[in-house]
């Protein structure tokens, strides 16, 4: 689940201009992918010569316009004729707090030791002719609307989709036309947004989606975890921060739930700081914790708000699907991999899937390979504006 395409490591210290990055709302909310703003950014800007910051509107899962922000990148030369097909990039696991998602304001993203490896990704579709645009996702950008819904399906989907809404009101240069890509978390996001998007945003052409190592069936597992949970050794901190940042996000979208009553006393004031804070801060906080810490009463309870929070579907898409997925995965274990795969293929869902050795959101050179292949083949049709 952590942000970073090729290594899974620990991240930097968030600055402290990621917080003053944060804005309040503006006063009148409009359509879905209306626009707030766009911004010109100079070159060199997540290593790209023609990227723009973009504020604009979104739907939150209860179908509230919420302010959200995000990142446009345009390859060079004039526009192809029918316009630019878009990528929309969708990131991994950042955190739960305004200035964590690190795409409309880079400088103030966590795991900045680890930016160019995503700068790289970004400048390697955008060579081969894509728009691309990438969400920070809702409550993770400069907007501080209350902690992030992490791994929350509905609002993930409409963030990255109405991104693509907004890029196209800001130039008429793209096209109806586009895919989508994602990391961890956003692997997540991306499948999240292709089952939606038929029915959200029939006006897109939309043309299919690859997913590297995607965030899968851990609200299968969160029901089992209680106060008497053992952590396992080396990834404690990890699991722990995960489970803080779902509660946190829980929280924030379903009070009635009575998330706190779930909580001992330390584990309330560790879901309270998580919404306002980076993986990395999350981390820190989440170091020695244990479930008995953390828990006051198993989430057993929390089985179906849970499923409907963050459950993928796996059925009901009509579009191609791309699997990158590692089998030496420690962070979603190579198990929750092929559990996807087989509900996919039980399914009769039209899906690739290439292995691959690496760690967690790793892409080897055949893994790019193929990704590359995937999105030529499934957008190989015209594009249209």
């Amino acid at each position: 689940m952590l942000n970073n395409p090729i290594r899974a490591t620990a991240v930097a210290t968030l600055v402290a201009s990621a917080l003053t990055a944060a804005a309040f709302a503006p006063a009148v909310a409009e359509a879905p992918g209306s626009l707030i703003s766009v911004q010109a950014e100079p070159a060199g800007w997540h290593g790209l010569s023609r990227g723009s910051s973009v504020e604009y509107w979104m739907t939150d899962s209860a179908g509230v316009q919420r302010p959200a922000s995000g990142a446009m990148f345009l390859p060079e030369g004039d526009a192809p004729v029918g316009g630019w097909p878009i990528l929309a990039y969708d990131h991994g696991t950042s955190g739960s707090g305004p200035g964590c998602g690190g795409q409309a304001d880079p400088e103030s993203a966590p795991f900045q030791q680890q930016r160019g490896g995503e700068d790289r990704l970004l400048k390697r579709f955008v060579d081969q002719g894509f728009a691309v645009v990438a969400p920070d996702y809702l409550g993770l950008g400069r907007f501080d609307t209350g902690p992030h819904p992490y791994l929350e399906v509905r609002s993930e989907a409409t963030a990255t989709i109405d991104l693509v809404r907004a890029a196209r009101a800001a130039n008429h240069d793209l096209s109806r036309t586009w895919s989508v890509l994602g990391v961890s978390q956003g692997g997540h996001a991306a499948l999240s947004a292709a089952h939606v998007q038929a029915e959200y945003a029939p006006e897109l052409d939309f043309r299919g989606v690859a997913a590297i190592d995607p965030a899968s069936d851990v609200e299968k597992i969160l029901p089992f975890v209680s106060p008497t949970t053992p952590m396992v050794p080396g990834l404690s901190s990890a699991t722990t921060s995960f489970i803080v940042s779902i509660l946190a996000g829980l929280r924030a979208t379903d009070p009635a739930l009575d998330i706190d009553s779930y909580l001992t006393p330390r584990g309330k004031e560790i879901v309270d700081a998580a919404g306002s804070q980076c993986l990395d801060e999350i981390f820190a906080s989440t170091k020695g914790v244990t479930s008995a810490d953390l828990l006051a009463r198993p989430l057993a309870p929390l089985r179906d708000p849970l499923a409907a929070y963050m459950m993928l579907p796996t059925s009901g898409y009509d579009a191609p699907i791309l699997l990158s997925m590692n089998v030496a995965d420690m962070v979603v274990p190579s198990p929750l991999h092929a559990a996807l795969v087989a509900q996919f293929a039980a399914n009769g869902v039209d899906q690739q899937v290439v292995l691959g050795n690496g760690q967690h959101g790793s892409v080897s050179p055949e893994q790019l390979a193929t990704i590359d292949g995937f999105l030529a083949r499934v957008n190989a049709a015209p594009t249209q504006r």
